[in-house]
């Protein structure tokens, strides 16, 4: 399979990464729960997951939180910063994991940079929107549609010289670019573990420069007797059984990055994206790409992306096709109606992938597809 969606889940799984959780189903036990081998093993695994975490992220181990998600980990974010009602500050690009959580709590939301790739307008308006006075900020790091790299540090900036609390969805930035808790001063950064990190599914982290209000309450393995939960990161935000095959994985996944290098990743991804994204172009797609993207690129052609998107699926090509989880970036940039095929590169992006797109795209133009 040529495999062009890693911007729902990375894939194939590293075999690093495969038989770390293979060990840990073996070896560990629970953390936190007894002085036995077997559970001392688990924390170590742990431990070890936090700790290459905050060397990737510039951050303390106890500063990070292991969650589901992303998805959990914006939730615990959005749940500790925004109170029902308050004004908050959002880029146009936003997933439902950051706008649905804001509608359920009834958040005022200001909108602030619709325009494809233009960080000048976006941050015009975001300095617009912080004078107007919010009480919290949200923003992604990539947008998930369209590649877009939104100017983070920036924005950050801007935010702590406003005195506004502000989270980062890192969902698709994560392992192929620079996440910095410490240097952006962002109260929470949320991000999977099954995507740029490499790790299986069901993982994330939610790097806590805030204490954070627990979405979860229950047993931690500490301070039993306490009818709260504990004050102290990371065992106040992780209630009940730790995902210890998991975290072993995603630990092994952190490793992984930390030797090839962030900066070789994305340049190898946007290698591709950039190329392919030309190439769509040569045969008459419609295709967003601009400055500042990373490896993901989405097109439309004249018939349906579903159409398209499953077309190319039976000749063994994984792409994406619809919406993405993101009407607000289609409303921005105007494809709501259609929604796009997505393509993804990730940490196995080569020219064989690119070129097996292209010569399919190809094939269904000169077999009667209305491209």
């Amino acid at each position: 399979m040529i495999y062009l969606d890693n911007g729902a889940t990375s894939f194939p799984k590293p075999p690093e990464v495969i038989g770390a959780v293979k060990r840990a189903l073996e070896q560990g036990a629970n953390p936190g729960r007894g002085g036995y081998g077997a559970a001392m093993e688990a924390a170590r695994v742990v431990f070890d997951c936090r700790e290459t975490a905050g060397k990737l992220f510039h951050c303390k181990p106890e500063q990070v939180v292991l969650t589901s998600n992303c998805t959990h980990g914006l939730n615990i974010a959005i749940g500790s910063l925004v109170k029902p009602g308050a004004r908050v500050l959002i880029s146009g690009f936003e997933h439902n994991a950051v706008t649905r959580p804001l509608y359920a709590r009834q958040a005022d939301i200001r909108i602030a940079g619709k325009r494809l790739f233009s960080w000048e307008e976006l941050l015009d308006a975001f300095r617009r929107e912080l004078k107007n006075g919010v009480d919290a900020a949200v923003f992604t790091h990539v947008s998930n549609v369209f590649g877009y790299i939104l100017p983070v540090e920036e924005m950050a900036r801007l935010c702590r010289q406003a005195g506004v609390p502000f989270i980062v969805d890192a969902a698709q930035s994560a392992g192929s670019l620079n996440v910095d808790l410490t240097g952006w001063g962002a109260d929470f950064i949320a991000m999977p573990g099954h995507k740029g990190l490499l790790g299986p599914q069901g993982t994330g982290l939610l790097l806590c420069g805030n204490p954070g209000t627990p979405l979860l309450y229950g047993g931690t393995g500490s301070q039993s007797r306490a009818r709260e939960m504990p004050q102290d990161l990371p065992e106040r935000l992780e209630a009940g059984t730790m995902n210890v095959p998991g975290a072993a994985g995603l630990g092994a996944g952190l490793r992984l990055i930390q030797r090839q290098g962030i900066r070789s990743i994305f340049d190898r991804e946007h290698r591709q994206a950039a190329a392919c994204a030309q190439q769509l172009k040569d045969l008459g797609l419609r295709v967003f790409s601009g400055p500042h993207q990373a490896a993901t690129v989405s097109f439309q052609a004249q018939e349906d992306c579903e159409t398209l998107a499953e077309y190319l699926g039976k000749q063994n090509i994984a792409v994406r096709a619809g919406l993405h989880c993101a009407p607000l970036a289609h409303e921005s940039a105007g494809t709501i109606e259609k929604g796009t095929v997505r393509v993804s590169f990730g940490h196995t992006a080569s020219d064989d992938q690119r070129k097996a797109l292209i010569t399919a795209v190809e094939r269904r133009r000169r077999s009667g597809g209305r491209l």
